[in-house]
């Protein structure tokens, strides 16, 4: 469904549902509500967000769910939270500015998928990187918006890594 849906509708405009249900789920509610969907989704239950009517009248649901295996430190709600802010104003920003998406899709012909914007936090002197996943559970017909922890390292080594000039 993920992929399908991805594919019927353009990446812009699907980032653009995707930011208006994080922005719904996180930033509009009390401290109050957001944590309590918080504390759901770190304790690995896929949350249901809601069902959205697309153009051709089909409907398509949405769930929410977290990946932190990959968090540096303990994750709290708090720094949870600034990840989410700084994702979804990442977001908005890429799409305000139009900016070429970039897409990484599952090995073999799999229906996840990573958008390539990032929200880099810092919490105790240690930085997190996160990212939003998305991938289709086919046999419920849902579309999980995974916000998904990245290892930062991988980051850090790709920018202090040498670069080396092709040789004539």
């Amino acid at each position: 469904m993920a992929q399908s849906l991805v594919q019927s509708m353009p990446q812009d405009k699907f980032l653009l549902v995707a930011f208006n249900l994080l922005h719904r789920a996180f930033i509009e509610p009390t401290r109050t509500q957001a944590k309590a969907l918080y504390q759901q989704v770190a304790a690995g239950t896929a949350v249901n967000l809601t069902k959205v009517q697309l153009e051709d009248k089909s409907t398509a649901a949405f769930q929410l769910s977290l990946s932190h295996s990959e968090f540096k430190g303990r994750i709290n709600f708090g720094a949870f939270r600034a990840s989410v802010k700084a994702l979804v104003a990442n977001i908005a920003q890429a799409l305000r500015e139009e900016r070429e998406l970039k897409v990484f899709s599952a090995l073999h012909g799999g229906s996840a998928m990573i958008f390539g914007i990032t929200a880099v936090t810092l919490e105790d002197g240690q930085h997190n990187v996160m990212v939003l996943a998305v991938d289709a559970r086919e046999d419920e017909a849902t579309t999980v918006l995974q916000l998904m922890y990245l290892d930062p390292s991988q980051f850090t080594e790709a920018a202090t890594a040498p670069r080396t000039e092709g040789v004539s």
